[in-house]
């Protein structure tokens, strides 16, 4: 059996994030943040609640505004609530029930605001619904003022990280199991899947089988194409903990024999690409530098063409989220940021090759949550 997870987030911990949120608000603008089920009210609340088409909203006012966080919810949702909790964090419990328009309910809440922040996944039902019962307020979204939150991980998400970390490698320490030739990509995958969760995993998110040809294609998934003996395959595989942080992590491996020397050299530009990303990161980098590292190593040794991809993403409550690591972005990094560093090579229609750790900037640099070989291991 896998090691548990750390335990979710505590009170104290939520209350300063709705806190913080509130504080965010009041810089960037909004005096109102309404923030239906998703990973942001997951964030704040530890809430996965999902009524559905029936709107749950939670609406956390700008710091300086007198009113309390309310959560508007279906009455017949309300026995499902962590009341305790609920209480303990000062957010107030407002009901509504069939053939009632929630929306009314939250313009009597919201109290005027001129600028209202949704949620960037409300739908568009609620949005429209929210517009018609405020149309003195400009409606914006809310994701600016959680990105700036989120972003930027607390000790308890690094902790859920490192395990999400943990229990990916020791998916990919059983390669050996599953990445035989004979089977078809579809066969292992269903087996990688199926290790994910028995690793500790709530689910298998994604499991990318891309073999000889098909691993030149960044997101192939998986198929029908049988492995064959002497394959470069890209095994890119994570899933949520429990606690709904993901784990991401790309390992390539060669079937029943050693590559071409060909393969060989080019494989040992992206372990260098890769290295000297991850050794570019530490506080005060700019995000695109580290996508230049890698790039520029590639591109040093011919291969720069291709690699087809940005660098890396932010990972958390979503596998996507800030900061991306790729051109143009001019995000400073900071302690606690965590995102992939997966530079690739591809070669169409022949093979492809990428290599994906999750890090973590500290005070000084980088903590790799990824602890498996980065060679081009023969299975």
């Amino acid at each position: 059996m896998s090691p548990a997870a750390p335990s979710g987030p505590t009170t104290d911990l939520l209350a300063d994030r709705i806190r913080r949120a509130g504080a965010v608000a009041a810089d960037q603008g909004v005096d109102l943040l309404a923030i239906t089920p998703g990973t942001d009210l997951r964030y704040l609340l530890d809430s996965t609640a999902d009524t559905h088409e029936r709107l749950t909203c939670l609406l956390v006012p700008a710091s300086g505004h007198r009113a309390p966080p309310a959560l508007v919810v279906p009455r017949l949702e309300a026995p499902r609530l962590p009341t305790a909790q609920l209480e303990a964090l000062g957010v107030e419990v407002v009901t509504w029930s069939d053939g009632e328009d929630p929306h009314l309910l939250v313009s009597d809440l919201a109290g005027g605001p001129e600028v209202l922040g949704v949620s960037d996944t409300m739908t568009a039902d609620h949005v429209l619904g929210l517009r018609d019962v405020l149309p003195d307020a400009q409606l914006t979204l809310a994701g600016p003022v959680l990105r700036e939150l989120r972003m930027r991980k607390d000790a308890a998400e690094i902790a859920e990280l490192r395990a999400a970390g943990a229990a990916i490698d020791r998916v990919h320490a059983r390669m050996g199991e599953f990445l035989v030739a004979g089977r078809t990509e579809n066969q292992i995958a269903a087996a990688i899947a199926a290790a994910i969760v028995e690793e500790g995993h709530e689910s298998a998110a994604f499991v990318v089988v891309g073999s000889g040809p098909n691993g030149a294609s960044p997101h192939h998934d998986a198929g029908e194409r049988v492995v064959e003996t002497g394959d470069v395959v890209v095994i890119d595989i994570g899933g949520p903990l429990p606690s709904g942080y993901n784990s991401d992590c790309t390992r390539t491996y060669a079937v029943g024999r050693a590559p071409s020397p060909e393969i060989a050299e080019a494989y040992a530009a992206l372990q260098d690409a890769q290295e000297q990303a991850v050794s570019a990161v530490r506080p005060g980098v700019v995000a695109e530098q580290v996508d230049a590292a890698a790039r520029g190593v590639l591109t040093a040794v011919g291969l720069g063409d291709r690699f087809l991809h940005r660098t890396g993403h932010g990972i958390g409550l979503d596998v996507h989220e800030q900061p991306n690591i790729v051109a143009g972005n001019a995000i400073v990094l900071e302690e606690g940021m965590a995102f992939s560093v997966e530079p690739g090579v591809y070669v169409e229609g022949v093979w492809g090759a990428r290599i994906e750790d999750i890090v973590v900037v500290t005070a000084d640099g980088a903590e790799r949550l990824n602890r498996r070989p980065r060679d081009l291991v023969v299975v």
